[in-house]
């Protein structure tokens, strides 16, 4: 085993050598991480998963381009390949059907997932998340437009946490350093780059499949998230109609950081609802 949490198992999935941890037993849930720079599935959901898997079996992968999951020459990053990479994942585990949690781009991840195959999706819980078109925020436009340097990198947590002290500067430093490794940047600078609405867009899931999703979500935002804005959320509430929208004031685009104890607790209930 490494010495460093954020590798974890490794399997292939659709193909691709996909680094992911898998905790706990019960009804499995996917986790989806987002896309900043640096982003891993451990540094996503690290206070998330030991509390998640009392109850359930939590796995949570590095999609392919981010963390340590293999990048293949010349992969097109695009939603398809995402939702395959994801998919391949469950057919590799041999899990048929499971609660999905998707942050920002993993939310708009979700949201496609479950448009694609609603058989394997349990429960959804999108967080923050992409999958309607919006206005780009400067807050998105930074992150994704990120150049590696520790300056630029503190600037962009500053974006994310509405709460200063939780971004210090040795995880800066640390983030920092993620965003360097070999063939890191080079994927994360060729996924989204600018004029930046298109990938927005891109992430969107139409409107019509997103109102016939027939899942149980819950909706989750920071009400000061700067990078993708509550309006993304109260969209998808409006148009999912099975669909609970639960708004954390005094929080940026970290709600599973800022408010850990009360995000896990949030969806635990949500979810043991559905084995009750």
């Amino acid at each position: 085993m490494s010495s460093n949490p954020e590798i974890g198992l490794s399997i292939v999935a659709n193909g691709i050598a996909t680094n992911y941890h898998d905790q706990g037993s019960g009804d499995p849930v996917l986790m989806i991480h987002g896309s900043g720079p640096g982003v891993t599935a451990f540094a996503n959901w690290r206070l998330s998963m030991p509390v998640l898997a009392k109850n359930f079996r939590v796995i949570a992968p590095d999609m392919v381009g981010f963390g340590y999951t293999e990048r293949p020459a010349g992969i097109k990053y695009s939603m398809e390949n995402w939702v395959s990479h994801a998919l391949g994942l469950l057919d590799a585990l041999k899990i048929e059907r499971a609660h999905i949690v998707g942050n920002s781009f993993g939310g708009g991840l979700a949201l496609a997932l479950a448009i694609r195959a609603p058989e394997r999706v349990n429960r959804l819980v999108l967080m923050g998340a992409a999958g309607t078109s919006f206005k780009l925020t400067q807050g998105l436009d930074d992150v994704w437009g990120y150049t590696p340097s520790f300056e630029n990198m503190r600037k962009i947590m500053d974006i994310f946490a509405y709460d200063r002290s939780l971004v210090s500067d040795e995880l800066a430093k640390l983030r920092y350093e993620a965003s360097i490794r070999p063939g890191y940047q080079e994927a994360f600078s060729s996924m989204f780059p600018a004029p930046r609405q298109r990938w927005v867009d891109a992430l969107a899931s139409r409107e019509e499949d997103v109102r016939a999703l027939p899942h149980d979500t819950l909706i989750i935002h920071g009400r000061e998230d700067q990078v993708l804005p509550l309006s993304a959320s109260l969209k998808l509430f409006e148009l999912i109609s099975k669909s609970q929208l639960h708004v954390f004031g005094q929080c940026g685009h970290w709600t599973q950081i800022e408010h850990a104890e009360r995000f896990t607790k949030l969806v635990g209930d949500f979810f043991l609802e559905s084995s009750s």
